[in-house]
């Protein structure tokens, strides 16, 4: 077969990487070195010129997004639909895997994934019903908790008993989650990958078929593995040494959610006949951009080394703004974003990248005051919205009847006087009973303890929903989600509701309808598994990814975090101050600070044209005014590769003689660019710009509750704050 189109448009190492012989690859591939173009092109090489079976290939992503864009290229490379691939998530191929072997994993064949909020639901409910004060073990907290001991692969029983009350207390809450989620049906996302490592690793029969049947097991994002996701890909490739993975330690930033950048030591311990390949010539950014990153990772230790270069010229040097405050700052981005835009740019291909999600709201002010369309990305997906979760709540009840978190969502949406005392009654019984609430329910419709005016509304519930149960049971589904929004009274609820919120309400109803119909044509269905399971698990699984759908020709605002595995033609890197970041809480811990240096090198190699770093002098942030250093990630970058905008210390404050309203001199009142002032009509606000002097001296003030103006200073008698 000819390969020409598979090696042709790689350069020499990712070649190296795609055509290796040897099973067992690290490829540690720096930002813009065409990772994904590895992967894709290493999958379709095996499939072509070394003749594996397309589905002896696993292939384990972090997102679904990263999954799919897979498929697409290997499918347009190879002309093969890659319908018997094992492309996925993490989350995604543990579920798949769990379907299929539910009896040998101890869960119901209709198992119920919990996503996030579902979960904080059950955990609320379930500390009500231990009678346990959420002020003193507060929910997202315990949810913390039972993820991150199961993302180490800890039950509740493999806990030594604490000696300390409170943490006894959250142990107490755990052991009676996963009584409840057994009872129920419900697996949270944690679970999928603890269940399933535990499937493989309790049946050596299934251990062994699935060892045989991936002949190669591929991995992107190494670096953000944890430590149960490690075990389960070492499992898999135990017998034959058959991983291929890609990662970049000096990309590794998720430690708070468990990812360990040891885990690429750890690859080269456990696989010890490992082939080495590094990918460091850089397809995204300038000369100078690559340099300065270049310079500031090299002050974090143990790495395993790499060195970004690019063919394509040193560019501009990197742009550095000291501003005097917070206000100046946002005034200066907003000011620059504008003059990008008239340039002929697209806004979309700015970014403003932040430390702190508290930092944007002076950038949205700013953007907006000046006309400048920004979208905060990381706002809510499809999914996630409420409508549509309370659509996907009815879906999974009628599919199983002793989800408790979906009964709970939907037994009074839209409003039928089930009120909450009648919920906490159905909660007892449901206890007392150990039983689902949708039993629970049933038991109290037919006993004594309840009026016929009390019972009305519980058997119109179950009325309406044993209706749906046999209306929609040979519908498919697209038929059947349009009943449950019809039925259900759903899009009459939010029909009748006013404004332009209720109008997209309905039209993502609708859109549901759509998503289920597309989801009928989905050629990577797996026909061993009911089509509404997998529905129902696709829906909780995207919601579980924490990104924005594209929108119009808007700037860009986000998180470093947010950013990774993004890129811009023009990058603003702000804040970057002692104390803001790196953070306050990584100054006595050098893991802490190392992982925020990678964080600032993940947002310079975001940058593909232009970077511009800037810091305040001074900064009122969490309601507390601060005079920071600027940040030791600034003096990390060598000065060639840096341009700065003005002096990092300004001269000396520009002052204004004010007179009074009788024109005498008043004294000199210290004013200058940065202050806050206060003006008897337009309230408080600060001193961005000053022009002329004498009588002639005029200053631009942003005040918080009248925007920005231009005042004389001997009429505008402001008040130096």
């Amino acid at each position: 077969m000819d390969i020409t189109a598979i090696i042709a448009p790689l350069n020499e190492p990712q070649r190296e990487a795609v055509c290796s012989e040897t099973p067992t690859v690290l490829v540690l591939a720096g930002a813009g070195s065409g990772k994904t173009r590895v992967l894709v092109h290493r999958i379709a090489w095996l499939i072509s010129a070394v003749d594996v079976p397309p589905q002896r290939i696993l292939a384990v992503t972090f997102t679904n997004k990263a999954a799919q864009e897979m498929r697409f290229r290997i499918e347009h490379l190879l002309s093969l639909s890659t319908r018997d691939l094992w492309i996925g998530t993490f989350h995604g191929l543990a579920h798949r895997l769990l379907r299929r072997h539910a009896v040998e994993a101890k869960l119901p064949p209709g198992f119920q994934i919990l996503d996030s909020d579902d979960q904080l639901r059950v955990i609320k409910r379930l500390l009500k019903s231990l009678e346990i004060d959420e002020s003193r073990w507060p929910p997202k907290q315990i949810l913390w908790y039972i993820n991150g001991l199961k993302d180490e692969g800890r039950r509740a029983r493999h806990l030594p008993e604490a000696k300390d009350p409170f943490e006894r207390q959250m142990q107490r809450v755990y052991r009676s989650y996963e009584e409840l989620c057994d009872r129920s049906g419900l697996v949270d996302f944690a679970e999928l990958l603890l269940r399933a490592l535990e499937l493989l690793r309790d049946d050596p029969t299934l251990l062994d078929f699935y060892q045989r049947k991936f002949e190669h097991v591929l991995v992107d994002e190494f670096q953000d593995t944890n430590k149960i996701q490690y075990a389960w890909l070492r499992l898999l490739t135990q017998p034959r040494d058959n991983l291929f993975a890609v990662g970049d330690d000096d990309q590794s930033i998720y430690s708070w959610r468990g990812a360990l950048v040891e885990n690429l030591q750890h690859f080269q311990t456990d696989y010890p006949h490992n082939k080495l390949v590094r990918l460091e010539q850089n397809y995204r950014s300038t000369g100078h951009i690559l340099a300065a990153a270049n310079a500031l990772i090299t002050h974090n230790n143990d790495r395993l080394g790499k060195h970004l270069w690019t063919e394509d010229g040193r560019g501009e040097p990197v742009s550095l703004y000291a501003a005097f405050n917070e206000v100046d700052e946002a005034y200066f981005v907003a000011n620059r974003v504008k003059t990008w835009a008239s340039e002929g740019h697209a806004r979309r291909d700015a970014a403003i990248l932040y430390r702190s999600n508290a930092q944007s709201r002076q950038f949205e002010e700013k953007l907006m005051a000046m006309g400048i369309p920004y979208r905060v990305y990381g706002g809510l997906r499809f999914f996630e919205r409420q409508e549509i979760k309370d659509a996907l709540a009815y879906l999974r009840l009628l599919t199983n009847p002793k989800d408790d978190a979906s009964f709970e969502r939907v037994i009074n949406t839209p409003a039928r006087g089930i009120g909450a005392k009648m919920i906490d009654t159905l909660r007892l019984l449901a206890r007392k009973e150990d039983s689902a609430l949708w039993q629970a329910m049933l038991m109290l419709i037919e006993s004594d303890e309840l009026s016929a005016r009390a019972k009305n509304p519980l058997i119109q519930f179950r009325a309406m929903m044993e209706a749906l149960q046999d209306s929609t049971e040979h519908l498919g589904l697209a038929g059947r989600t349009s009943e449950v929004i019809q039925q259900t009274g759903l899009l009459a609820h939010y029909k009748k509701e006013k404004g332009e919120q209720a109008e997209q309400r309905v039209e993502n109803l609708e859109e549901l309808i759509t998503a289920a119909r597309q989801f009928e044509l989905e050629p990577t269905l797996d026909p061993e598994i009911p089509l509404i399971d997998q529905f129902l698990s696709h829906a909780a699984l995207e919601s579980g990814e924490n990104q924005s759908e594209p929108s119009t020709d808007c700037v860009q605002l986000m998180t470093l975090h947010a950013a990774k595995g993004l890129e811009f033609d023009l990058v603003f890197l702000v804040g970057l101050e002692e104390g803001l970041f790196p953070s306050l809480q990584s100054r006595e811990d050098p893991a802490r600070l190392e992982e925020e240096r990678r964080l600032c090198y993940v947002g310079i190699t975001r940058a593909r044209q232009r970077l511009v770093i800037s810091f305040a002098e001074s900064r009122r942030l969490y309601g507390k005014e601060t005079y920071p250093r600027p940040s030791r990630f600034i003096r990390e970058i060598p000065s060639e590769h840096l341009q700065e905008i003005r002096a990092r210390t300004p001269s000396p404050p520009q002052r204004f003689q004010q007179q009074n309203a009788f024109g005498q001199d008043a004294g000199e009142r210290a004013l200058r660019i940065g202050q806050r002032v206060c003006h008897g009509k337009f309230g408080e606000g600060i001193i961005l710009q000053a022009e002329g002097e004498g009588s002639q001296a005029r200053v631009q003030v942003n005040f918080s509750e009248s925007g920005v103006k231009w005042l004389m200073v001997n009429v505008a008698r402001l008040e130096a704050l």
